[in-house]
């Protein structure tokens, strides 16, 4: 088969199209063909070097919709030809609260989903939505379930509270913004740019403030209320994490799935307990979450935010893309 290398970490361009031998499904494995695969943050990461326990070489890919071409041993064998979209982690272990030791993500250690097929666990194959293209229902998987933990099961987001994003734009925060809109609450989002503003408006959020222009927390001040919103969800990170516990109203929950800017150089505890605020983390999701996230979004009738599609050959210019984060929603990878 085709698929997208990384033999050496560093720029967009060490990613290239080889012939690899085909994917073989072990027992309780399926093998899918893909017919698009999406990029995450991580996916840079990796390349770049930025990650924990890189291997090299390796086909990233945590994201793919496709048709099931192979199963192994003891997997049922009615599977063969579903179209499906794929749960990218595997092993969360026993406890529902945190992953376990042997939790890992598709795409690194296992070679992921930039590639003509690719190998996973018949248990984290599920039925591609139907309303979804094969192009829409790749931008789902990753984002759609780090966005559904963070505010469904994490901050247990409830009808009429108000929440605010940061760094509106990216696939996951797309997600954040449809999702809380879907269950009820009051979104509003902060960006650098007033066109992201506006297309987050035409996913749900009711606002938003562009934070080149001033302060944004004073400037989310008249669209939230006095006392704040009652959950920020933050993947910047950085002096904005620090922000966000400014900006919330006391008892207030703050979120954190990704620090895109760093660590905290400062941060004022006191804000911490005089506001008797909550600080969640979450990180990807269970099975449960997984599930539970499609059901939700076939409910809602959400559509991911698709950015562009690049064909699997062009993966260094989607890379490119991603680099230069002017990306609204999802880049998504053609597969022929």
């Amino acid at each position: 088969m085709k698929a997208v290398v990384l033999r050496e970490l560093g720029p967009a361009e060490n990613l290239r199209l080889e012939e690899v031998p085909d994917p073989v499904a072990g027992p309780g494995e399926v093998v899918v063909r893909l017919k698009a695969a999406a990029l995450n943050h991580r996916d840079a990461f990796i390349r770049q070097g930025l990650y924990a326990g890189i291997k090299l070489p390796i086909i990233l890919g945590s994201d793919g919709a496709g048709e099931v071409a192979a199963v192994g041993e003891g997997v049922d064998r009615t599977l063969l030809g579903r179209v499906v979209i794929m749960d990218p982690g595997m092993d969360w272990g026993p406890d529902e609260r945190a992953q376990g030791r042997s939790y890992r993500i598709l795409g690194l250690p296992d070679d992921g989903t930039y590639a003509q097929m690719v190998k996973v666990p018949a248990a984290n194959v599920h039925p591609k939505p139907v309303a979804l293209s094969f192009e829409e229902s790749a931008a789902l998987p990753l984002a759609g379930l780090t966005a559904y933990r963070a505010v469904v099961t994490r901050a247990g987001v409830q009808p009429g509270e108000t929440i605010v994003v940061t760094g509106a734009g990216g696939g996951v925060s797309s997600f954040v913004v449809q999702i809380a809109h879907a269950i009820g609450a009051k979104v509003f989002v902060t960006s650098g740019s007033d066109e992201k503003i506006a297309r987050a408006g035409q996913l749900g959020a009711d606002g938003g403030v562009n934070y080149r222009t001033g302060d944004w927390v004073k400037a989310l001040a008249p669209l939230v209320g006095r006392d704040g919103p009652d959950v920020v969800v933050d993947s910047v990170g950085g002096a904005t994490f620090g922000r966000a516990l400014e900006l919330v109203k006391p008892g207030g929950r703050v979120v954190t799935y990704g620090a895109t800017t760093g660590s905290v150089d400062t941060l004022e505890v006191r804000r911490i307990f005089w506001k008797q605020l909550t600080i969640l983390g979450s990180t990807m999701g269970t099975a449960r979450d997984f599930a539970s996230m499609l059901s939700f979004c076939e409910r809602h009738r959400i559509r991911p935010a698709v950015d562009r599609v690049f064909p699997l050959v062009e993966a260094p210019a989607a890379h490119r893309r991603m680099d230069e984060a002017g990306q609204f929603g999802k880049i998504v990878l053609k597969i022929d």
